[in-house]
Formats: C-alpha cells, structure tokens, sequence
C-alpha cells in the first residue's frame, strides 16, 4: 500500500523544494476553529498536517502548546472528536492528516478500533512519540492492515540497534528530533539533527522530517539542506493564538517560502 505521507514528500521534492509538515492542537482554541486552523495551514503552503489531540499529561510539549492543550480540555474536548475533526478537514484538503497522539488514550480506546475510526476519517496514520517499535506490535499490525502510516521518533541518543528497528518500522518518514526534553542552543540542535539525519540514512531511511522549534523561513531552509522536511508547531500555535486565522495564514505562508531548495 502506497503511504500518502511518502508521497506528499515525492510531490514537494518533484516540486523542487523540501515538505513543509504543520503541527496544530485539536480543540484550539475551541474545535471548529481548530478545524478551520488545520485547513487554512494546508491551503497556505504544509504538505502534510500532525494534529494533536490534547492530553492532561503532555511531557514532550513546551509551555506554549501545554496551554493550548489545557484551553482546548478545558472547553470539553474529547477523544472521539479527533475522528470529527480529521473527517471534516480531510473533507475540505486533500494533504494527508497525521494524527500526533501519546499512547495511554489509543490503548484505552482500542487500538484496532482507532486504527479503523481513523481510517474511516480520511487519516493518514499516527505519530507516536511515546511508544517505541518494539513495543507497538499491537500498532504495527493494526496499520498494515488499515494502510495506515506509523512514524516513530529518533533521538541523538537512540542507540544504531534502535535506530535500525525504527527504520525498518516506520513509514511515510521519520520523526528526527535533535534533543528529548528542553531546547538550548539552536546551532548545536542543529548539528545533532544533522548528525541524527545522517545515522538514519545508514540505516535505509528514505525521509526524514525534523522539528527543533523551527520558527522562521530562514530555520526551514537550513533544515532542508539535509532533511526531507521541516515540522513547525509552536510558531503555528502562537500564530493563531495571536492573530487569528488571518495571522496563522500568514505564517504558513512566510515559512513555507523558506522551502524551495536552491539547485547547487
């Protein structure tokens, strides 16, 4: 089965220029603005959507999307509204929905039953940042038999032995991230994307997608140098807390120009 997340990347790269992947929470700052927040990301320039149901315990997220997700839990969403959302935006655009979900609220629904709901909605897989491949036996067959993508997480700190299984079991890319736990200085997480890349590559990895607090179109274009694409979430969310749709609309668009790849 053919992963649309690969294929999203083929097109971007065919295009000429690195994918663009836009990360926004479910349920911010009410539901259907969230909705409508996912596609006006897509319609301004992200090859590929992550959304992010909230969850009362989000230890991998920074102060800015923990508020988000707080606001969003606090005006009553619930896990079966992911499957609404994805739905309705699927509806609207046809970029491939990834859904960015820790693991405790999959298993308590089911995994095959989420495998299948998400299906059912136009999703294109999951992003798991929480379960390693190892441990999601349950997840790896439920997505082979639904078509469904799974990408895992790699860290600087992944071991060749894990990063061999990760490769081997993710698919539409995988997830790099340059530093688990609080960001320090850019230039250094950088060079341990780079480094983190350039070990995936070894391992047979065809794309990698990074997300290192990637704020400005410039920070893209340096990610693509030696990624498959660049994940933006927080400047997003500060975008549409700030300004709006019309101020979330805008920085898609002035990051999404930092995607074109200059021919050497």
């Amino acid at each position: 089965m053919t992963s649309r997340v690969a294929a999203a990347i083929d097109a971007a790269h065919a295009a000429g220029r690195g994918a663009f992947v836009g990360y926004l929470p479910l349920g911010f700052p009410d539901l259907q603005t969230s909705i409508d927040a996912a596609v006006a990301v897509a319609e301004n320039g992200a090859d590929i959507l992550e959304l992010g149901p909230p969850y009362s315990d989000p230890v991998m997220d920074g102060t800015v999307i923990q508020q988000a997700t707080q606001t969003a839990l606090a005006a009553g969403f619930r896990l079966r509204d992911t499957f609404t959302a994805v739905a309705e935006i699927t509806r609207r655009v046809d970029v491939p929905v990834l859904v960015m979900t820790y693991w405790n609220p999959v298993l308590q629904f089911g995994v095959d039953r989420y495998a299948d709901e998400l299906a059912a909605a136009g999703g294109a897989g999951l992003i798991t940042p929480d379960i390693t491949p190892d441990a999601a036996a349950e997840w790896i067959a439920a997505s082979e038999r639904t078509g469904l993508d799974r990408v895992f997480l790699a860290a600087p700190t992944s071991t060749d032995e894990r990063l061999a299984l990760i490769a081997e079991s993710s698919t539409g890319f995988v997830y790099t991230v340059s530093t688990m736990g609080i960001t320090g200085e850019r230039a250094e997480l950088d060079a341990a994307a780079r480094t983190l890349v350039a070990r995936l590559r070894e391992h047979g990895v065809e794309n990698a997608c990074v997300g290192i607090g990637i704020s400005t179109a410039e920070q893209v274009a340096g990610v693509l140098q030696y990624a498959d694409g660049a994940i933006v979430g927080t400047a997003l969310v500060r975008a549409l807390r700030d300004g709006g749709l019309d101020g979330l609309a805008e920085s898609v668009r002035a990051l999404a120009a930092g995607t074109a790849r200059v021919a050497n």
